[in-house]
Parts: structure tokens; sequence; C-alpha cells
């Protein structure tokens, strides 16, 4: 107890002297934490939880923007349907993409499905495809997979056979 008073006394004799260098003051409290630190008790380690030493852990799967998404896809993606994961029956059946450099940014186009329907006629520009929450709908099914057939009338069938004949 009285070497620490002895070195307050003089830590305090040094500060008031305002031309002595910085060397001192850490080498008396280099000493000061020496004190304070030399009674504590050892801390003991904590396990690691690390996945390598134990594989029953899972890790956590890194979710995918939209053109993560797409490039596994054929063609990009191009008529397949893409929805963010939150999103519950909507999707966008992905008609245009333009790629940067890299592949994992852009802008993409796409048609929005409302449970199985189209909700708009013609395409609009997808927002947020740089979030990571899109998933693959493999659901539904392409329109341009099967394309509506109108039925042929009578007449023009027999016109088109006579004109081949």
């Amino acid at each position: 107890m009285a070497a620490t008073s002895l070195l307050f006394k003089r830590v305090a004799a040094l500060a008031a002297t305002p031309n002595q260098t910085p060397t001192i003051f850490r080498g008396s409290f280099n000493s000061l934490k020496h004190l304070s630190t030399s009674a504590a008790s050892p801390q003991t380690p904590k396990p690691d939880t690390s996945a390598s030493k134990n594989p029953n852990l899972k890790k956590r799967k890194k979710k995918k923007n939209l053109f993560e998404v797409a490039q596994f896809l054929p063609n990009w993606g191009l008529g397949y349907h893409l929805a963010k994961s939150h999103w519950k029956n909507v999707s966008y059946e992905i008609t245009k993409i333009n790629l940067n450099k890299d592949g994992r940014h852009g802008k993409a186009w796409g048609i929005a499905f409302k449970d199985g329907l189209p909700a708009a006629d013609s395409p609009k520009k997808i927002s947020g495809v740089h979030k990571r929450c899109w998933r693959y709908i493999p659901g539904l099914r392409k329109l341009s997979e099967n394309p509506p057939t109108l039925p042929q009338s009578t007449e023009t069938a027999t016109k088109g056979e006579g004109l081949a004949a």
C-alpha cells in the first residue's frame, strides 16, 4: 500500500511539471497496470464452438440476389418465375436482363404474376433486384413454353389445302 501511494505522488508530481517527456508516464502507468492485474485471477478460455470442430452446427446459407439465382437457370432465367422470399403468391416472369460485367449486378424486366395469373400485360422494370432475398419458383410454368393456340376455322383449312394442291 505504501508503494502504491508513493507511486501516485510521483505521478502527480510529474503531471505538475509540463516540460517532462511522456515516456515517464508510460513507465509509471505500466507499473500500475502490472500491480492491478497481478492480483486478478486467471480467466479460463471459452470453448470454441466453430463448425469445423462440431459438424452438427449448420452454417447460415447466404441469400442470393436476382442475378445470382438467374445465372443457374437456362438462358439467364428468361421466361422463368422468380420472387422475393417473403412474397406470398407473387412472382415475376423474367423477360429481359441487362447484366454488368461481373454478372452479379444489372437491371431486369418482367411480367408480374399474382396467384399464377398475369397481373399486367406488359413487362415492367423489377425493383430490388440487388437485395439478397430472391428465389426460383419451380411450380409455375412458362407462358412462352406453351403459347395459346387459336382454333382454325374450316374455311381457312380448306383454302390452305387447295393452295397446296
